[in-house]
């Protein structure tokens, strides 16, 4: 059954203050001193929430609360600041969310402190000081964003450079645009990179002056057929350790439920691995591709935790990125930027009769999907493949979720709404691409209905906010900004008509989003029985100028009543100082490029040329990286066929 938003409001909207017979009981904990924004309709603000047991036993007048006060009680003074419900993440990737989580950011003022090597120098060791047990771990030392063209040097630093920060650990910096990077001694000595070693085709390998030895840059496929090896080395511990950071950096932002939304069961695994070592302080919820193996996905599937990890369910791909001119449309871009011929629409990423079929499948198993559509011609076929597996197989409670679902059409709208499809919305992308959208993919009249919240809710429907991270940072209050205000980097405003309320704005990030992971009895708002998973805000969202929503800070996350996450006690700080919302390419770059390297190597030498490295590099989306990742770890490799199944 798909829950518009009344009926929704009707079954999750129940009083909350304190019975009677609770009296002689005693709470563990008791927040009050500040606004509790409850996302109860019928109780929609608190003065006061009792927890007891990781569960929340009281919430309301703070009379009444207190009566719940024993001797070993612990109160906590909110002193002014704002408690909401903890946030559900509705789409990112933790993994490769974790290995920028795990580095060291090197970008140029204003976004990170690149301003020259001695700098740079000082970042990763301030990097490796506040993250020995990692580096231990891992035996690398990594960064990501330097710019020679912005250092006051105006070179690359060189494998001297680096070795003044460590001659035994592998040190890799990475170039804003991910097509360089420079290496110390011990990482060329890991590639076996030596003054023997030849220039490879379509890159170079810099030498130092008067000589043939390497000088620890790397251009292009000498960088992409490198970067591997070092990752490779290391191996799946590595990747065990970027989960937890994923998921660590996750809650810094308020998120106490968190996604991997596009797995395969080697990653799969390696989260239950790190789930059964109790390294997860969050839930982690999975949705391994169903193009990769049904089979793992019919068996694993499923609503309860253990070890805060579970298998939501199957990721589906229909097409690729908006801004990347790959989402399939059903018109011809506005005026994509590119090599493209006229009429030019994008594509879909599989066969249409191959996503049917397996929407239909997944209807069988009574298997809950989350699929990537962005263009019109993507929906429309998401729609199709749905309709159909419903006409055969019934309606149920399945909550097939819409992932990202920028351009639309109304009448869309009404279809994902009838069918009951949940749509997990981007309007991050208002702000990072919307004059990108305005004056080149959609144009200005249809880049205002981007990420239509607007028309979800005019239709008593809801919808969630994701960030799709690493694609964007996992801010929460840029979500909500964004959701709220949908204004540009210009500053203009992309679509009007599609601003919500920021009571909407904190719906579409908790109680919505719960409900979307079939977890709206146990989260999403504060309420008497629920999970005690909270957040407490530098300030109360309602009250605040909407425009200044995302300089409101996460000042702590609390998890089931554990404290999990303090402002100014994380290690993550060091990848965005000075910049809380840092998007750094350089990372995205590097990984887009590796796949490039990946695809074209597969091809016979003759088919190697640039249109086919261009074609492959528009391929790429964000979500293909983690599906490179065993690769690039060293894991054992998946099927690449459809594994059969009913």
């Amino acid at each position: 059954m798909i829950m518009n938003r009344r009926s929704f409001m009707l079954l999750a909207g129940t009083a909350i203050f304190v019975h009677p017979a609770l009296a002689a009981d005693t709470a563990e904990i008791i927040y009050f001193g500040g606004p509790i924004i409850t996302i109860d309709d019928a109780n929609p603000r608190a003065e006061a929430v009792a927890v007891k047991g990781g569960r929340i036993v009281a919430v309301g007048p703070a009379a009444e609360v207190m009566k719940l006060k024993g001797a070993d009680t612990k109160l906590v003074d909110l002193a002014g600041k704002t408690m909401v419900p903890g946030f559900v993440d509705a789409h990112g990737h933790i993994i490769i969310g974790g290995i920028q989580a795990l580095s060291a950011n090197l970008l140029p003022p204003p976004d990170g402190p690149g301003a020259n090597i001695t700098t740079i120098q000082n970042t990763l060791r301030e990097w490796w000081e506040a993250n020995k047990e990692v580096v231990e771990k891992v035996n690398l030392i990594i960064g990501f964003g330097y710019d020679q063209s912005q250092l006051k040097e105006l070179r690359h630093p060189d494998r001297n450079d680096l070795d003044a920060v460590s001659k035994d650990i592998p040190v890799v910096i990475v170039h804003q645009s991910g097509h360089l990077g420079a290496l110390n001694s011990k990482a060329l000595e890991l590639i076996n990179y030596t003054a023997d070693t030849p220039d490879p085709v379509g890159g170079v390998i810099q030498r130092q002056p008067g000589g043939k030895e390497p000088n620890g840059v790397l251009e292009e496929t000498a960088f992409l057929v490198a970067a591997p090896k070092i990752l490779k080395d290391v191996g799946p511990n590595g990747l065990k350790v970027f989960a937890e950071a994923g998921a660590e950096l996750w809650s810094s932002f308020g998120y106490t439920t968190v996604q991997e939304g596009r797995a395969i069961p080697s990653l799969c695994k390696v989260m239950e691995a790190v789930g059964a070592e109790g390294k997860f302080k969050v839930d982690v919820v999975a949705y391994p591709d169903a193009l990769v193996d049904r089979d793992y996905i019919k068996e694993n599937a499923g609503t309860t935790y253990k070890n805060r990890y579970r298998l939501g369910g199957a990721k589906l791909s229909i097409d690729g990125s908006p801004q990347g001119f790959t989402a399939w449309r059903d018109r011809p871009y506005y005026a994509p930027v590119g090599n493209y011929p006229p009429g030019y629409v994008g594509y879909s990423a599989a066969p249409p009769e191959k996503f049917i079929e397996t929407m239909e499948w997944a209807f069988a198993n009574n298997i809950q999907t989350i699929t990537h559509a962005n263009g019109e011609a993507a929906s429309d076929l998401l729609i199709a493949a749905i309709a159909n597996a419903t006409a055969k197989h019934g309606k149920g409670d399945r909550r097939h979720v819409l992932i990202h679902g920028q351009f639309e059409r109304e009448d869309q709208v009404d279809s994902f709404v009838k069918l009951g499809v949940i749509p997990s919305l981007f309007p991050m992308h208002t702000y990072y691409w919307g004059d990108w959208h305005r004056e080149h993919t959609v144009g200005p009249g249809l880049a205002d209905n981007i990420s239509p919240t607007g028309w979800y809710l005019k239709r008593g429907a809801i919808f969630t906010s994701h960030h799709d991270a690493p694609v964007a940072f996992p801010n929460s209050m840029r979500i909500l900004d964004a959701t709220v205000t949908r204004r540009s980097r210009s500053g203009d405003i992309i679509g009007p008509a599609q601003r919500v309320s920021v009571d909407a704005g904190l719906k579409a990030l908790t109680l919505w989003a719960a409900y979307h992971h079939f977890e709206e009895n146990d989260k999403g708002s504060i309420e008497k029985g629920k999970l005690a998973d909270l957040v407490i805000l530098s300030d109360d969202p309602t009250a605040v100028d909407p425009e200044t929503l995302d300089q409101l800070e996460i000042v702590e996350t609390i998890k089931e009543g554990q404290s999990i996450y303090v402002r100014g006690k994380k290690k993550a700080d060091l990848i965005r100082k000075g910049n809380k919302d840092l998007l750094n390419t350089a990372m995205y770059e590097l990984f887009k490029q590796i796949y490039v390297q990946f695809e074209v190597e597969r091809l016979p030498q003759s088919y190697q040329t640039e249109d086919v490295r261009a074609q492959a590099a528009a391929n790429y989306e964000g979500c293909a990286a983690t599906l490179m990742l065993p690769r690039l770890f060293g894991l054992p490799p998946e099927g690449a066929e459809v594994a059969s199944g009913d």
